[in-house]
């Protein structure tokens, strides 16, 4: 009933975008009157916005500057699962740069959240990424996607771009990668990474918990499962799968900093009034990608919830993969950077910093900590802080272990 509920309030959104079209369609040619028809078109042009969307944003990096010219960029799938592809930015360019597979977060929000980022390290790298797909639109009959999957799709893509590689792992992933690093060694895969990066990932959630982890622990995991799991309706082609739907999980991070989105669309209504077309625009984009929102498949959201932030297993060293034991100890040839930001209000400071204490078979010339003043969560991987202060540690880190 959740799920169908949502879906009507989908269908009113739908006509609301449409009323909002009629209404910009018949404002707009009379902007130039000034007020009241600049703010009746700027609330059409609201209207227009209304609702979610459930379709992938495109990554829309179509070139980037290599040394001294501007290099084409086309994406390119390489494997495809059910769940999964592993995307690969192919640029036209001779020279070898270090293979990186970025790890995007599954946490409600499409691998394009991670698009400043990719732009950034594209210049200088050889990047794949996750880009998960939505579960909502994965046939049950595909089977399930557990932690175990997840961390399986890792090792997958790893062993397809071949040795050499370099993992960077943006939040929630942290975990998984971590994992998957141990795995790899414990198998002495050839292709496990020769780097990885954790950037703001829950590893120990004991350490400075903040709401999310309190709200983890708050409820027993029958709670969540009864209260936040839906059914998908048989409009969509999962139809009949479990699911941890991607609007609420986008509803709690929005009651987190109510103020400041109530505050954001209050900017771009005026914005827009005012004619502030650069200012709108960049509202917009940031709004457009974060209201388009995945559903995460349920048992891989509830063993998430339990193994991550319940029982702690990946802090006490304890996971298992595939049944068996995993020892982060065994990680012994892959080089562990990780990096926090001292505002970020999802995963404290410290919580990713300790996979030191988990990775005891690394020597200290393979580790590296960057704790980045001034920035919360999204700092850590996107924006000039990101670009001008995170990324060249990142850089160097990943070409001294190249």
């Amino acid at each position: 009933m959740l799920y169908d509920a949502f879906d009507l309030q989908t269908d009113i959104a739908a006509q609301t975008r449409a009323w909002g079209k009629v209404l910009n369609d018949v404002w707009s040619p009379w902007v130039g009157l000034g007020e009241p028809i600049t703010w009746m078109s700027a609330g059409a042009r609201m209207m227009m916005r209304a609702g979610l969307t459930f379709a992938r944003p495109p990554f829309g990096i179509d070139a980037v500057d290599v040394g001294n010219r501007s290099v084409p960029v086309t994406e390119e799938p390489v494997v495809v699962t059910p769940f999964a592809t592993l995307m690969h930015f192919k640029k036209d360019i001779h020279a070898e740069q270090p293979k990186v597979l970025m790890v995007a977060p599954m946490s409600g929000h499409f691998a394009t959240l991670l698009r400043a980022t990719v732009r950034t390290m594209l210049p200088d790298h050889d990047v794949y990424i996750t880009d998960w797909h939505n579960a909502r639109d994965v046939p049950l009959a595909e089977g399930r996607f557990g932690f175990d999957d997840y961390v399986g799709h890792l090792v997958h893509f790893l062993q397809t771009i071949g040795e050499g590689a370099h993992m960077v792992a943006v939040c929630q992933p942290a975990v998984q990668a971590l994992v998957a690093a141990a795995a790899m060694a414990q198998a002495k895969d050839a292709a496990a990474p020769r780097s990885m990066t954790l950037m703001a990932g829950p590893v120990d959630c004991r350490i400075n918990p903040t709401g999310v982890n309190e709200l983890a622990t708050s409820k027993p995991i029958a709670w969540f499962e009864q209260n936040l799991i839906a059914t998908v309706p048989n409009r969509h082609k999962g139809a009949g799968r479990k699911v941890y739907p991607g609007f609420m999980q986008v509803s709690a991070f929005m009651s987190m900093n109510a103020k400041r989105h109530i505050q954001g669309h209050a900017d771009l209504f005026w914005h827009m009034a005012n004619g502030e077309h650069a200012k709108a625009e960049a509202i917009e984009t940031f709004y457009d990608e974060y209201f388009a929102v995945l559903d995460l498949a349920a048992e891989f959201y509830l063993e998430t919830v339990k193994t991550v932030f319940q029982d702690h297993a990946l802090a006490q060293n304890a996971v298992r993969y595939r049944g068996e034991p995993i020892d982060l100890g065994s990680i012994r040839r892959t080089a562990l950077m990780t990096v926090e930001g001292e505002r970020d209000d999802i995963c404290a400071v410290g919580q990713t910093m300790a996979a030191h204490d988990l990775c005891t078979g690394l020597p200290p010339y393979m580790r590296s900590h960057h704790l980045q003043p001034g920035v919360g969560h999204y700092g850590v991987f996107a924006g000039r802080r990101w670009e001008t202060q995170i990324y060249p540690q990142v850089r160097n880190f990943i070409q001294a272990h190249n």
